[in-house]
């Protein structure tokens, strides 16, 4: 059965302004394998990756047959097969405060070809994908970034950062709990099912965790399974089971030899993935006390990890901060009535946004459980912000106060603070 985010048409509004270019803009048949080679290659490229081969790519268009591919066509180029400007988005579920999920779109896959930066594709690119979001009756669109300079524009901002954690294991003695239970080495194919039953434990309690399919090319990328990562075949993996010999966690990770010294090996962790407390601090002690290794590196972590205090040497592990998922607000009363607040109460908040999606004054009644109504007003706002500062306060991580400082928001902050802070701070564990 065909999905309507596959069948709806291309954006007509981005296509007739592409038109008026000479450029073609058009949904990509990911049943053709030819267009979709010339797709893939294309996103790539635009990425800056080696070329795959025949072989990977064709396993990965299995993985993306039910998402929806677009691309921008120059029939002048030397290649008019190939797109000069890409997108890959597809609907998923992000995690809200209080364990609520909202639908959203999300969006990846985004490039322009060297030969035709300046032009507006980009912008018309990512309004499109705006537009097709509402069309789809989707509150919330999301991505990850690889230039934090891009977004903004289209009103997405920062609602989930990531830590980069470096450790000296030499200096980080521990002094975490002890534990029950047994970690053991598995394979990528093990980890399969059991490892995506964990994901989908943890991901409902974590704001900023989006939804993937047990099958599709996210969570096989993560077990080196997809036939597309170049260091698959370094991955190692250990799993935590419990006293019973139940699963509760795992762990990814490649060791990196120091060819001048055998005994000072780098370990990248590429993910860590716990159920339980205890899974979570018997996967952190096996990993600091591996032999032969000096040093871990960690690229995406919460920034409420508890590990610094399980350790004896709270500098042993120095982090680095960055951005990681951006949100963008499209239909305001779908997405605050979809989460949970911290207190009960009522607050009008006037919304600008240029693109006109979730412009407007909207009240927030808050009842004593938790739970919100919003509805369109005319009244004089208690706080006035931006989309991008509406996105950022979404997931209850980042602070109205900090906002106002940054100058997208104005009003009653304290209030703001009250209602919207979420109790787990917001993190997405993968890219995409």
């Amino acid at each position: 059965m065909t999905a309507p985010h596959q069948t709806l048409p291309i954006d007509e509004t981005s296509r007739a302004r592409l038109a008026s270019e000479g450029l073609t803009f058009r949904l990509v048949d990911t049943a053709d394998a030819a267009e979709h080679t010339a797709w893939s290659e294309a996103t790539t490229r635009g990425f800056y990756g080696p070329a795959e081969p025949a072989a990977d790519i064709e396993a990965i268009r299995q993985h993306v047959r039910n998402d929806r591919l677009t691309g921008v066509y120059d029939p002048t180029s030397a290649a008019p097969g190939q797109p000069v400007a890409t997108t890959h988005c597809w609907p998923a579920d992000l995690t809200l405060p209080g364990d609520r999920t909202i639908p959203g779109w999300a969006v990846s896959g985004v490039t322009v070809a060297q030969t035709h930066r300046r032009r507006g594709l980009a912008r018309a690119l990512m309004e499109a994908e705006l537009r097709t979001a509402v069309a789809l009756g989707l509150p919330v669109a999301m991505l990850t970034v690889s230039e934090s300079t891009i977004y903004g524009r289209f009103g997405y901002s920062p609602a989930a950062l990531g830590r980069i954690l470096t450790i000296d294991t030499r200096r980080a003695r521990w002094t975490g709990p002890e534990t029950t239970g047994r970690v053991q080495f598995v394979t990528g194919e093990q980890l399969r099912h059991d490892g995506f039953a964990i994901v989908e434990r943890v991901r409902p309690t974590v704001p900023g965790e989006v939804s993937c399919s047990g099958t599709g090319h996210l969570w096989l990328r993560r077990l080196g399974l997809s036939g597309r990562d170049d260091n698959a075949k370094n991955l190692r993996f250990v799993r935590h089971d419990d006293e019973h010999g139940a699963a509760q966690g795992f762990a990814s990770f490649q060791l990196v030899e120091n060819e001048a010294d055998y005994t000072q090996h780098e370990l990248k962790l590429h993910a860590l993935v716990a159920a339980t407390p205890e899974a979570y601090a018997a996967l952190w002690r096996f990993l600091l006390e591996m032999d032969l290794v000096v040093t871990i590196t960690a690229d995406l972590r919460p920034v409420d990890e508890p590990l610094r205090w399980m350790v004896d040497d709270f500098r042993a592990i120095h982090t680095d901060e960055r951005d990681h998922l951006w949100v963008r607000v499209l239909d305001v009363p779908a997405a605050l009535s979809a989460r949970t607040y911290a207190a009960s109460g009522r607050v009008v908040l006037r919304v600008d946004d240029l693109l006109g999606h979730a412009d407007g004054t909207w009240a927030l009644d808050v009842d004593a459980a938790g739970s919100a109504t919003v509805a369109a007003v005319d009244e004089p706002a208690d706080a006035s912000m931006t989309v991008n500062a509406l996105g950022s306060l979404l997931l209850g991580g980042v602070r109205a106060s900090l906002l106002v400082a940054a100058g997208s928001l104005r009003g009653d902050a304290e209030r703001l603070d009250g209602l919207f802070r979420s109790p787990v701070e917001p993190f997405l564990s993968t890219w995409f």
